[in-house]
Protein backbone atom coordinates (compact mmCIF):
# COMPACT_ATOMS: atom_id res chain seq x y z
CA UNK A 1 0.00 0.00 0.00
CA UNK A 2 1.30 3.13 -0.92
CA UNK A 3 1.84 6.24 1.48
CA UNK A 4 -1.44 8.18 0.03
CA UNK A 5 -3.64 5.20 0.73
CA UNK A 6 -2.42 4.71 4.46
CA UNK A 7 -2.90 8.37 4.85
CA UNK A 8 -6.69 7.78 3.03
CA UNK A 9 -7.42 4.81 5.25
CA UNK A 10 -6.35 6.71 8.44
CA UNK A 11 -8.47 9.67 8.10
CA UNK A 12 -11.39 7.79 7.00
CA UNK A 13 -10.84 5.64 10.38
CA UNK A 14 -10.79 9.23 12.18
CA UNK A 15 -14.00 10.34 10.69
CA UNK A 16 -15.59 6.66 12.33
CA UNK A 17 -13.91 7.34 15.56
CA UNK A 18 -15.50 10.87 15.43
CA UNK A 19 -18.90 9.64 14.32
CA UNK A 20 -18.53 6.94 17.37
CA UNK A 21 -18.03 9.44 19.57
CA UNK A 22 -20.37 12.07 18.42
CA UNK A 23 -23.21 9.50 18.59
CA UNK A 24 -22.13 7.66 21.46
CA UNK A 25 -22.27 11.22 23.27
CA UNK A 26 -25.78 11.74 22.51
CA UNK A 27 -27.12 8.37 23.26
CA UNK A 28 -25.49 9.00 26.87
CA UNK A 29 -26.42 12.20 27.04
CA UNK A 30 -30.41 10.31 26.03
CA UNK A 31 -29.96 7.61 28.55
CA UNK A 32 -28.31 9.76 31.29
CA UNK A 33 -24.80 7.84 31.44
CA UNK A 34 -21.88 8.33 33.64
CA UNK A 35 -20.65 11.49 32.74
CA UNK A 36 -24.04 13.43 32.12
CA UNK A 37 -24.11 12.47 35.74
CA UNK A 38 -20.67 14.08 36.56
CA UNK A 39 -21.14 16.99 34.66
CA UNK A 40 -24.61 17.38 36.28
CA UNK A 41 -23.20 17.03 39.66
CA UNK A 42 -20.58 19.95 39.14
CA UNK A 43 -23.74 22.34 39.35
CA UNK A 44 -24.09 23.00 42.95
CA UNK A 45 -27.88 22.99 42.57
CA UNK A 46 -28.21 19.06 41.11
CA UNK A 47 -25.46 18.26 43.93
CA UNK A 48 -27.78 19.42 46.25
CA UNK A 49 -31.11 17.80 45.18
CA UNK A 50 -28.93 14.38 44.94
CA UNK A 51 -27.54 14.82 48.36
CA UNK A 52 -31.43 15.88 49.67
CA UNK A 53 -32.32 12.26 48.05
CA UNK A 54 -29.27 10.00 48.95
CA UNK A 55 -30.20 10.91 52.53
CA UNK A 56 -33.62 10.49 52.47
CA UNK A 57 -33.44 6.85 50.71
CA UNK A 58 -32.56 4.77 54.38
CA UNK A 59 -35.79 6.01 55.13
CA UNK A 60 -37.26 3.06 53.19
CA UNK A 61 -36.11 0.73 55.55
CA UNK A 62 -38.43 1.43 58.22
CA UNK A 63 -42.02 0.78 58.29
CA UNK A 64 -44.15 1.26 56.79
CA UNK A 65 -42.03 0.24 53.61
CA UNK A 66 -40.40 -2.12 55.86
CA UNK A 67 -37.89 -2.77 52.91
CA UNK A 68 -35.39 -3.86 56.37
CA UNK A 69 -32.52 -5.35 53.06
CA UNK A 70 -32.29 -2.03 51.62
CA UNK A 71 -30.63 -0.65 54.76
CA UNK A 72 -27.74 -2.22 53.55
CA UNK A 73 -27.60 -0.52 50.51
CA UNK A 74 -29.35 2.56 51.15
CA UNK A 75 -26.39 4.83 52.05
CA UNK A 76 -24.25 4.31 49.15
CA UNK A 77 -25.23 6.95 46.97
CA UNK A 78 -24.67 8.87 49.76
CA UNK A 79 -20.86 7.87 50.81
CA UNK A 80 -20.17 7.55 47.19
CA UNK A 81 -21.59 11.77 47.17
CA UNK A 82 -19.73 12.91 49.64
CA UNK A 83 -16.00 11.05 48.63
CA UNK A 84 -16.28 12.55 45.56
CA UNK A 85 -16.61 15.88 46.72
CA UNK A 86 -14.18 18.41 45.28
CA UNK A 87 -13.25 19.88 47.99
CA UNK A 88 -13.59 19.50 52.28
CA UNK A 89 -16.30 21.99 52.18
CA UNK A 90 -18.61 20.21 49.77
CA UNK A 91 -18.38 17.19 51.21
CA UNK A 92 -19.44 18.89 54.52
CA UNK A 93 -22.17 20.38 52.71
CA UNK A 94 -23.06 17.31 51.04
CA UNK A 95 -23.15 15.70 54.64
CA UNK A 96 -25.15 18.34 55.75
CA UNK A 97 -27.96 18.26 53.21
CA UNK A 98 -28.23 14.46 53.51
CA UNK A 99 -29.18 14.78 56.89
CA UNK A 100 -31.52 17.48 55.74
CA UNK A 101 -32.78 14.63 53.44
CA UNK A 102 -32.78 12.07 56.15
CA UNK A 103 -34.62 13.44 59.38
CA UNK A 104 -37.13 14.88 56.80
CA UNK A 105 -37.80 11.36 55.28
CA UNK A 106 -37.76 9.36 58.47
CA UNK A 107 -40.03 12.33 59.68
CA UNK A 108 -41.89 13.52 57.40
CA UNK A 109 -45.26 12.39 59.19
CA UNK A 110 -44.56 15.68 61.42
CA UNK A 111 -45.48 17.87 58.32
CA UNK A 112 -48.95 18.51 59.02
CA UNK A 113 -48.24 19.34 62.77
CA UNK A 114 -45.45 21.35 62.60
CA UNK A 115 -45.44 22.81 59.09
CA UNK A 116 -42.66 24.91 58.13
CA UNK A 117 -40.94 24.08 61.97
CA UNK A 118 -40.25 20.43 60.91
CA UNK A 119 -37.90 22.14 58.16
CA UNK A 120 -36.43 23.71 60.34
CA UNK A 121 -35.64 21.34 62.93
CA UNK A 122 -34.62 18.83 60.07
CA UNK A 123 -31.98 21.33 58.80
CA UNK A 124 -30.95 21.92 62.67
CA UNK A 125 -30.13 18.07 62.93
CA UNK A 126 -28.67 17.76 59.64
CA UNK A 127 -25.94 19.51 60.73
CA UNK A 128 -24.62 16.72 62.79
CA UNK A 129 -23.61 14.81 59.47
CA UNK A 130 -21.90 17.57 58.14
CA UNK A 131 -18.77 15.95 59.63
CA UNK A 132 -19.55 12.71 58.86
CA UNK A 133 -19.67 13.94 55.00
CA UNK A 134 -16.07 15.45 55.75
CA UNK A 135 -15.53 12.08 57.47
CA UNK A 136 -16.64 10.19 54.27
CA UNK A 137 -14.23 12.01 51.73
CA UNK A 138 -10.75 12.13 54.17
CA UNK A 139 -10.81 8.30 54.56
CA UNK A 140 -12.18 7.34 51.04
CA UNK A 141 -11.80 10.12 48.53
CA UNK A 142 -9.28 10.01 45.82
CA UNK A 143 -7.60 6.85 45.23
CA UNK A 144 -7.23 5.25 48.99
CA UNK A 145 -5.20 3.29 49.47
CA UNK A 146 -6.27 -0.85 50.58
CA UNK A 147 -5.21 -0.31 54.44
CA UNK A 148 -6.89 3.19 54.12
CA UNK A 149 -10.34 1.77 53.31
CA UNK A 150 -9.78 -0.71 55.74
CA UNK A 151 -9.73 2.19 57.85
CA UNK A 152 -12.83 3.25 56.61
CA UNK A 153 -14.73 0.42 56.99
CA UNK A 154 -14.42 0.90 61.24
CA UNK A 155 -14.24 4.36 60.80
CA UNK A 156 -17.25 5.34 59.21
CA UNK A 157 -19.99 3.36 60.90
CA UNK A 158 -17.83 5.31 63.78
CA UNK A 159 -18.88 8.54 62.69
CA UNK A 160 -22.49 7.54 62.22
CA UNK A 161 -22.91 5.81 65.61
CA UNK A 162 -21.60 9.36 67.13
CA UNK A 163 -24.07 11.14 65.43
CA UNK A 164 -27.23 8.68 66.63
CA UNK A 165 -26.11 9.22 69.77
CA UNK A 166 -26.10 12.74 69.92
CA UNK A 167 -29.53 13.23 68.64
CA UNK A 168 -30.54 10.47 70.85
CA UNK A 169 -30.31 13.00 73.22
CA UNK A 170 -34.12 13.83 74.49
CA UNK A 171 -33.95 17.40 73.54
CA UNK A 172 -32.75 16.79 70.58
CA UNK A 173 -36.01 14.74 69.46
CA UNK A 174 -35.09 11.36 70.64
CA UNK A 175 -33.51 8.25 69.27
CA UNK A 176 -36.12 7.50 66.70
CA UNK A 177 -34.86 6.55 63.02
CA UNK A 178 -31.52 4.56 64.55
CA UNK A 179 -30.87 3.20 61.41
CA UNK A 180 -29.85 -0.31 63.23
CA UNK A 181 -33.74 -0.20 63.90
CA UNK A 182 -35.03 -0.91 60.80
CA UNK A 183 -33.89 -4.66 61.38
CA UNK A 184 -36.29 -5.06 63.34
CA UNK A 185 -37.94 -8.00 61.77
CA UNK A 186 -35.07 -9.72 61.38
CA UNK A 187 -34.53 -12.43 63.91
CA UNK A 188 -30.95 -13.56 63.12
CA UNK A 189 -30.01 -9.39 63.56
CA UNK A 190 -31.64 -8.80 66.03
CA UNK A 191 -29.37 -11.65 68.33
CA UNK A 192 -26.77 -8.75 67.86
CA UNK A 193 -28.80 -6.30 70.02
CA UNK A 194 -28.81 -8.81 72.50
CA UNK A 195 -25.10 -8.44 72.37
CA UNK A 196 -24.90 -4.60 72.04
CA UNK A 197 -28.06 -3.30 71.67
CA UNK A 198 -29.32 -1.38 68.44
CA UNK A 199 -26.40 0.36 68.01
CA UNK A 200 -24.16 -2.86 67.01
CA UNK A 201 -26.94 -3.11 64.17
CA UNK A 202 -26.59 0.13 63.29
CA UNK A 203 -22.03 -0.45 62.88
CA UNK A 204 -22.59 -3.73 60.91
CA UNK A 205 -25.40 -2.03 58.41
CA UNK A 206 -23.02 1.19 58.13
CA UNK A 207 -20.04 -1.16 57.61
CA UNK A 208 -21.89 -2.98 54.94
CA UNK A 209 -22.47 -0.02 53.44
CA UNK A 210 -18.88 1.28 53.43
CA UNK A 211 -17.75 -1.83 52.04
CA UNK A 212 -20.81 -1.93 49.35
CA UNK A 213 -19.45 2.23 48.14
CA UNK A 214 -15.59 0.93 48.15
CA UNK A 215 -16.39 -1.94 46.26
CA UNK A 216 -18.00 -0.09 43.70
CA UNK A 217 -15.50 3.09 43.28
CA UNK A 218 -12.33 2.26 44.18
CA UNK A 219 -10.24 -0.56 42.34
CA UNK A 220 -7.69 -0.82 44.85
CA UNK A 221 -10.69 -1.76 47.67
CA UNK A 222 -11.70 -5.09 46.41
CA UNK A 223 -9.79 -7.14 48.54
CA UNK A 224 -10.65 -5.22 52.25
CA UNK A 225 -14.03 -4.59 50.96
CA UNK A 226 -15.11 -8.04 50.02
CA UNK A 227 -13.04 -8.78 53.54
CA UNK A 228 -15.33 -6.19 54.93
CA UNK A 229 -18.47 -8.00 54.44
CA UNK A 230 -17.12 -11.70 54.78
CA UNK A 231 -16.44 -9.91 58.18
CA UNK A 232 -20.14 -8.45 59.00
CA UNK A 233 -21.60 -11.75 57.87
CA UNK A 234 -19.56 -14.04 60.13
CA UNK A 235 -20.19 -11.75 62.99
CA UNK A 236 -23.62 -12.13 62.28
CA UNK A 237 -23.50 -16.10 62.14
CA UNK A 238 -21.43 -15.97 65.07
CA UNK A 239 -23.76 -13.97 66.99
CA UNK A 240 -26.74 -16.30 66.00
CA UNK A 241 -24.77 -19.27 66.68
CA UNK A 242 -23.06 -18.01 70.05
CA UNK A 243 -25.02 -15.54 72.05
CA UNK A 244 -26.81 -17.02 74.41
CA UNK A 245 -30.57 -16.89 74.09
CA UNK A 246 -33.03 -16.08 76.51
CA UNK A 247 -34.41 -19.03 78.90
CA UNK A 248 -38.26 -19.40 79.55
CA UNK A 249 -39.27 -18.77 82.70
CA UNK A 250 -43.57 -19.48 82.45
CA UNK A 251 -45.45 -17.04 81.23
CA UNK A 252 -48.58 -14.58 81.49
CA UNK A 253 -51.60 -13.86 79.67
CA UNK A 254 -51.84 -10.28 79.50
CA UNK A 255 -54.71 -8.35 77.36
CA UNK A 256 -54.46 -5.16 75.20
CA UNK A 257 -57.40 -2.65 74.92
CA UNK A 258 -57.51 -0.46 72.06
CA UNK A 259 -60.39 1.65 71.78
CA UNK A 260 -59.86 3.21 68.58
CA UNK A 261 -60.40 6.72 67.41
CA UNK A 262 -62.93 9.14 69.84
CA UNK A 263 -64.38 12.26 67.86
CA UNK A 264 -66.68 14.67 69.16
CA UNK A 265 -67.86 16.65 72.33
CA UNK A 266 -66.54 14.71 75.56
CA UNK A 267 -63.76 12.64 73.88
CA UNK A 268 -62.44 11.47 77.44
CA UNK A 269 -65.49 10.62 78.91
CA UNK A 270 -66.34 8.61 75.53
CA UNK A 271 -63.26 6.74 75.35
CA UNK A 272 -63.34 5.90 79.06
CA UNK A 273 -66.83 4.51 78.37
CA UNK A 274 -65.47 2.68 75.51
CA UNK A 275 -62.50 0.98 77.49
CA UNK A 276 -64.81 -0.02 80.24
CA UNK A 277 -67.09 -2.00 77.65
CA UNK A 278 -63.81 -3.83 75.91
CA UNK A 279 -62.44 -4.77 79.25
CA UNK A 280 -66.37 -5.97 80.95
CA UNK A 281 -65.90 -8.47 77.92
CA UNK A 282 -62.69 -9.87 78.84
CA UNK A 283 -64.04 -11.68 82.14
CA UNK A 284 -63.61 -14.71 82.17
CA UNK A 285 -60.36 -15.37 80.55
CA UNK A 286 -57.72 -16.08 83.00
CA UNK A 287 -55.88 -12.98 82.58
CA UNK A 288 -52.96 -12.05 84.33
CA UNK A 289 -52.80 -8.73 83.84
CA UNK A 290 -55.26 -5.87 81.28
CA UNK A 291 -53.06 -2.78 79.78
CA UNK A 292 -54.60 0.66 78.80
CA UNK A 293 -53.21 2.93 75.94
CA UNK A 294 -51.79 6.06 76.40
CA UNK A 295 -53.83 8.97 78.19
CA UNK A 296 -56.57 6.46 78.54
CA UNK A 297 -57.54 8.27 81.44
CA UNK A 298 -58.55 11.91 81.01
CA UNK A 299 -59.01 13.07 84.46
CA UNK A 300 -56.79 12.62 88.00
CA UNK A 301 -57.88 9.70 89.72
CA UNK A 302 -57.95 11.32 93.05
CA UNK A 303 -59.61 13.71 92.09
CA UNK A 304 -62.55 11.76 90.37
CA UNK A 305 -62.98 8.55 92.89
CA UNK A 306 -65.89 7.66 91.07
CA UNK A 307 -63.55 6.50 87.69
CA UNK A 308 -61.05 4.65 90.67
CA UNK A 309 -64.09 2.79 91.61
CA UNK A 310 -65.06 1.92 87.58
CA UNK A 311 -61.80 0.67 87.10
CA UNK A 312 -61.15 -0.96 90.27
CA UNK A 313 -64.91 -2.66 89.50
CA UNK A 314 -63.48 -3.99 86.19
CA UNK A 315 -60.73 -5.35 88.03
CA UNK A 316 -62.81 -7.85 90.10
CA UNK A 317 -64.97 -8.72 87.12
CA UNK A 318 -61.85 -9.80 85.01
CA UNK A 319 -59.83 -11.02 87.62
CA UNK A 320 -56.84 -8.86 87.11
CA UNK A 321 -54.98 -5.86 87.48
CA UNK A 322 -55.34 -3.07 85.25
CA UNK A 323 -52.70 -0.55 84.18
CA UNK A 324 -54.17 2.59 82.90
CA UNK A 325 -52.55 5.69 81.82
CA UNK A 326 -54.10 9.28 83.22
CA UNK A 327 -52.82 12.60 81.47
CA UNK A 328 -54.32 15.13 83.44
CA UNK A 329 -53.71 18.13 85.92
CA UNK A 330 -52.36 16.55 89.23
CA UNK A 331 -54.66 17.63 92.23
CA UNK A 332 -51.55 16.97 94.74
CA UNK A 333 -48.58 18.93 93.04
CA UNK A 334 -48.76 21.39 90.31
CA UNK A 335 -48.99 20.93 86.24
CA UNK A 336 -49.94 18.11 84.12
CA UNK A 337 -48.71 14.48 84.14
CA UNK A 338 -48.51 11.61 82.26
CA UNK A 339 -48.65 8.66 84.29
CA UNK A 340 -49.16 4.70 84.65
CA UNK A 341 -51.08 3.78 87.25
CA UNK A 342 -52.13 0.09 88.80
CA UNK A 343 -55.38 -0.60 89.80
CA UNK A 344 -56.57 -3.52 91.71
CA UNK A 345 -59.97 -4.82 92.68
CA UNK A 346 -59.53 -2.45 95.76
CA UNK A 347 -58.25 0.60 93.29
CA UNK A 348 -55.43 2.23 92.92
CA UNK A 349 -52.15 0.24 94.26
CA UNK A 350 -50.01 3.17 94.64
CA UNK A 351 -48.02 1.96 91.57
CA UNK A 352 -47.58 5.36 89.73
CA UNK A 353 -44.78 6.04 87.46
CA UNK A 354 -45.03 9.52 85.68
CA UNK A 355 -43.49 9.84 82.11
CA UNK A 356 -39.63 10.88 82.74
CA UNK A 357 -39.20 11.92 79.01
CA UNK A 358 -41.54 13.97 76.90
CA UNK A 359 -41.23 14.66 73.08
CA UNK A 360 -40.27 17.57 72.40
CA UNK A 361 -42.56 20.50 70.77
CA UNK A 362 -45.22 17.68 71.11
CA UNK A 363 -45.50 17.62 75.18
CA UNK A 364 -43.12 20.86 75.99
CA UNK A 365 -41.63 23.44 74.17
CA UNK A 366 -37.73 23.79 74.70
CA UNK A 367 -36.44 27.67 75.44
CA UNK A 368 -40.70 28.00 75.42
CA UNK A 369 -39.81 32.07 75.88
CA UNK A 370 -38.27 32.22 72.28
CA UNK A 371 -39.86 29.34 70.86
CA UNK A 372 -43.00 29.64 71.79
CA UNK A 373 -44.39 30.93 68.45
CA UNK A 374 -44.47 27.41 67.43
CA UNK A 375 -47.94 26.97 68.99
CA UNK A 376 -49.47 29.67 66.10
CA UNK A 377 -48.12 27.32 62.99
CA UNK A 378 -48.40 24.02 63.97
CA UNK A 379 -50.08 21.63 66.63
CA UNK A 380 -47.42 22.24 69.58
CA UNK A 381 -47.95 21.59 73.09
CA UNK A 382 -49.96 24.93 74.62
CA UNK A 383 -48.46 24.00 78.19
CA UNK A 384 -45.68 21.99 79.13
CA UNK A 385 -46.30 18.75 80.94
CA UNK A 386 -44.35 18.08 83.69
CA UNK A 387 -41.62 15.54 84.12
CA UNK A 388 -41.36 12.37 86.77
CA UNK A 389 -37.89 11.86 88.39
CA UNK A 390 -37.39 7.94 88.40
CA UNK A 391 -38.45 5.08 87.02
CA UNK A 392 -40.53 2.15 88.49
CA UNK A 393 -40.85 -1.56 88.27
CA UNK A 394 -44.35 -2.57 89.41
CA UNK A 395 -45.41 -5.93 91.25
CA UNK A 396 -48.88 -7.54 89.74
CA UNK A 397 -51.27 -9.19 91.76
CA UNK A 398 -50.61 -13.02 90.90
CA UNK A 399 -48.65 -11.84 87.89
CA UNK A 400 -45.34 -11.13 86.57
CA UNK A 401 -43.44 -7.63 87.34
CA UNK A 402 -43.52 -4.86 85.05
CA UNK A 403 -41.71 -2.26 83.69
CA UNK A 404 -43.95 0.86 82.13
CA UNK A 405 -42.55 3.10 80.05
CA UNK A 406 -45.14 5.58 78.01
CA UNK A 407 -44.93 6.23 74.44
CA UNK A 408 -41.76 8.13 73.27
CA UNK A 409 -39.95 6.63 75.88
CA UNK A 410 -39.63 3.36 74.36
CA UNK A 411 -37.41 4.60 71.96
CA UNK A 412 -34.57 4.69 74.38
CA UNK A 413 -32.54 1.99 74.95
CA UNK A 414 -31.11 2.76 78.35
CA UNK A 415 -34.60 2.96 79.53
CA UNK A 416 -35.79 -0.23 79.31
CA UNK A 417 -32.38 -1.74 79.86
CA UNK A 418 -32.42 -0.40 83.43
CA UNK A 419 -36.37 -1.65 84.24
CA UNK A 420 -34.73 -5.22 83.43
CA UNK A 421 -32.04 -4.45 85.85
CA UNK A 422 -34.32 -3.73 88.19
CA UNK A 423 -36.15 -6.81 88.03
CA UNK A 424 -39.26 -6.22 85.43
CA UNK A 425 -39.72 -9.22 83.89
CA UNK A 426 -42.01 -7.64 81.06
CA UNK A 427 -41.80 -4.34 79.71
CA UNK A 428 -44.53 -2.92 78.85
CA UNK A 429 -45.30 1.17 76.48
CA UNK A 430 -48.33 2.14 76.78
CA UNK A 431 -48.85 5.10 73.58
CA UNK A 432 -50.87 6.94 71.38
CA UNK A 433 -50.06 8.40 67.83
CA UNK A 434 -53.75 9.03 66.53
CA UNK A 435 -52.46 12.70 65.82
CA UNK A 436 -50.58 10.69 63.17
CA UNK A 437 -53.12 8.00 62.27
CA UNK A 438 -52.99 7.69 58.69
CA UNK A 439 -48.86 7.85 58.37
CA UNK A 440 -45.60 5.59 58.89
CA UNK A 441 -45.41 6.31 62.71
CA UNK A 442 -48.09 4.16 64.09
CA UNK A 443 -45.93 1.11 62.54
CA UNK A 444 -42.64 2.91 63.14
CA UNK A 445 -43.66 2.94 66.88
CA UNK A 446 -44.62 -0.42 67.44
CA UNK A 447 -41.53 -1.96 66.03
CA UNK A 448 -39.92 -0.47 68.38
CA UNK A 449 -40.85 -2.78 70.94
CA UNK A 450 -38.92 -5.70 69.06
CA UNK A 451 -36.03 -4.46 69.31
CA UNK A 452 -36.29 -3.31 72.84
CA UNK A 453 -37.02 -6.79 73.64
CA UNK A 454 -34.62 -8.87 72.02
CA UNK A 455 -31.82 -6.19 73.53
CA UNK A 456 -33.08 -6.98 77.33
CA UNK A 457 -34.35 -10.78 76.70
CA UNK A 458 -37.69 -9.48 78.24
CA UNK A 459 -41.50 -9.64 76.09
CA UNK A 460 -42.63 -6.37 75.82
CA UNK A 461 -46.10 -5.01 74.91
CA UNK A 462 -47.19 -2.55 73.39
CA UNK A 463 -50.25 -0.88 73.95
CA UNK A 464 -52.06 2.08 72.24
CA UNK A 465 -55.26 3.65 72.02
CA UNK A 466 -55.80 3.62 68.39
CA UNK A 467 -53.24 1.30 67.12
CA UNK A 468 -51.08 -0.36 66.25
CA UNK A 469 -50.68 -2.78 69.12
CA UNK A 470 -48.22 -5.34 69.32
CA UNK A 471 -46.66 -8.24 71.83
CA UNK A 472 -43.31 -9.19 71.07
CA UNK A 473 -41.26 -12.08 72.73
CA UNK A 474 -38.42 -12.23 74.73
CA UNK A 475 -35.86 -12.69 71.25
CA UNK A 476 -37.52 -9.64 69.67
CA UNK A 477 -40.04 -11.87 67.73
CA UNK A 478 -43.85 -11.57 67.33
CA UNK A 479 -46.52 -12.98 69.44
CA UNK A 480 -49.91 -13.21 68.11
CA UNK A 481 -51.47 -11.11 65.64
CA UNK A 482 -51.01 -6.79 66.00
CA UNK A 483 -54.32 -4.80 66.41
CA UNK A 484 -54.11 -2.23 63.68
CA UNK A 485 -55.00 1.28 63.27
CA UNK A 486 -58.80 0.71 62.29
CA UNK A 487 -59.49 -1.64 64.98
CA UNK A 488 -61.77 -1.06 68.36
CA UNK A 489 -61.12 -3.95 69.68
CA UNK A 490 -59.05 -6.19 72.52
CA UNK A 491 -56.68 -9.36 72.06
CA UNK A 492 -55.69 -11.60 74.41
CA UNK A 493 -51.62 -12.68 74.58
CA UNK A 494 -50.10 -15.57 75.87
CA UNK A 495 -46.35 -14.05 76.70
CA UNK A 496 -43.70 -16.28 77.17
CA UNK A 497 -41.45 -15.02 79.97
CA UNK A 498 -37.67 -15.14 80.45
CA UNK A 499 -35.30 -15.09 82.75
CA UNK A 500 -31.38 -14.40 82.37
CA UNK A 501 -29.15 -11.70 81.89
CA UNK A 502 -28.16 -10.68 77.95
CA UNK A 503 -24.99 -9.53 77.23
CA UNK A 504 -26.36 -5.85 76.56
CA UNK A 505 -28.19 -5.55 79.81
CA UNK A 506 -24.85 -6.63 81.57
CA UNK A 507 -22.44 -4.58 79.81
CA UNK A 508 -24.32 -1.49 78.56
CA UNK A 509 -23.66 1.08 75.16
CA UNK A 510 -20.45 -0.53 74.89
CA UNK A 511 -20.47 -0.16 70.77
CA UNK A 512 -20.48 3.23 71.21
CA UNK A 513 -17.53 3.57 73.65
CA UNK A 514 -16.16 1.55 71.12
CA UNK A 515 -17.05 3.89 68.26
CA UNK A 516 -15.51 6.90 70.63
CA UNK A 517 -12.48 5.13 70.89
CA UNK A 518 -11.74 4.55 67.20
CA UNK A 519 -12.18 8.06 66.28
CA UNK A 520 -10.14 9.31 68.84
CA UNK A 521 -7.75 6.40 67.72
CA UNK A 522 -7.73 8.06 64.32
CA UNK A 523 -7.71 11.78 65.42
CA UNK A 524 -4.22 10.78 67.04
CA UNK A 525 -3.10 8.82 64.31
CA UNK A 526 -3.75 12.35 61.75
CA UNK A 527 -2.21 14.38 64.42
CA UNK A 528 1.46 11.65 64.47
CA UNK A 529 1.13 12.16 60.50
CA UNK A 530 0.87 15.60 60.60
CA UNK A 531 3.96 15.91 62.96
CA UNK A 532 6.10 13.03 61.30
CA UNK A 533 5.62 15.14 58.00
CA UNK A 534 9.02 17.10 57.03
CA UNK A 535 8.28 20.74 56.76
CA UNK A 536 8.02 21.96 53.61
CA UNK A 537 11.08 24.66 53.03
CA UNK A 538 11.26 26.71 50.41
CA UNK A 539 13.88 26.47 48.03
CA UNK A 540 16.05 29.52 47.35
CA UNK A 541 18.54 29.80 44.64
CA UNK A 542 22.12 31.24 45.02
CA UNK A 543 22.75 34.71 43.75
CA UNK A 544 24.61 35.01 41.04
CA UNK A 545 26.97 37.66 39.66
CA UNK A 546 27.02 39.04 36.12
CA UNK A 547 29.86 36.65 35.08
CA UNK A 548 27.45 33.73 36.41
CA UNK A 549 29.69 33.39 39.92
CA UNK A 550 27.99 32.98 42.76
CA UNK A 551 27.62 35.81 45.08
CA UNK A 552 29.62 36.16 47.68
CA UNK A 553 28.00 38.27 51.28
CA UNK A 554 30.21 41.42 52.13
CA UNK A 555 32.23 40.92 54.45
Amino acid sequence: MDVLGARHLGARHLDVRRLDARLGGRLRGRLGGRDTWRERLRSPWWRGAAALGAGALPALAFPAPSLWWFAYVALVPWILLARSAGTERRAVLDGWLGGLGFMLAVHHWLLPNLHVFTFLLAALLGLLWAPWGWLVRHVLGGRPTPGRVVAALVVVPSGWLMIELVRSWQGLGGPWGLLGSSQWEVTPVLRLASLGGVWLISLVVVAVNTAVAALVSVRAARVPAVAGLVAAATAGAAAWMWVPRPEPDGGARIAVVQPGVINGVGGPEKRFAREEALTRALAGQELDLVVWGESSVGYDLSARPDLADRIGALSREVGADILVNVDARRSDRPGIYKSSVLVGPDGPTGARYDKMRLVPFGEYIPARSRLGWATSVGKAAGEDRMRGTRQLVMPVSGGPTVGPLVCFESAFPDMSRALTRDGAQVLLAQSATSTFQESWAPQQHASLAAVRAAETGRPMVHATLTGVSAVYGPSGERIGAPLGTSASTTAVYDVPLARGTTPYVRFGDWPVHTALGVLIAMCAAEVVLVLRRPALRPHVRPAHTAHGSPAHPAR
